[in-house]
């Protein structure tokens, strides 16, 4: 496997064009990967955020963990 691409919500905010307090929400909500936090930023796993927006646009459930939408991306 590859190495996570590292992304800060606000440049998955962009990617998404959903305003950053959604994708914040999002994080927080589904307990999206963290993959480092220094001071006040923190980036995430860009796979982890794009499954988490993948599931939720068409209103399917979102896996409770990392690992789990690890699979769904697997499949």
């Amino acid at each position: 496997m590859d190495k996570p691409e590292r992304i800060t919500i606000a440049d998955a905010a962009a990617r998404f064009r959903k305003p950053e307090a959604t994708v914040r929400v999002w994080a927080s909500r589904h307990h999206a990967r963290k993959l480092l936090k220094r001071g006040k930023t923190a980036r995430y796993g860009w796979r982890d955020l794009a499954t988490i927006a993948r599931r939720l646009h068409p209103g399917d459930p979102v896996p409770a963990t990392p690992e789990e939408r690890d699979e769904i991306r697997a499949t």
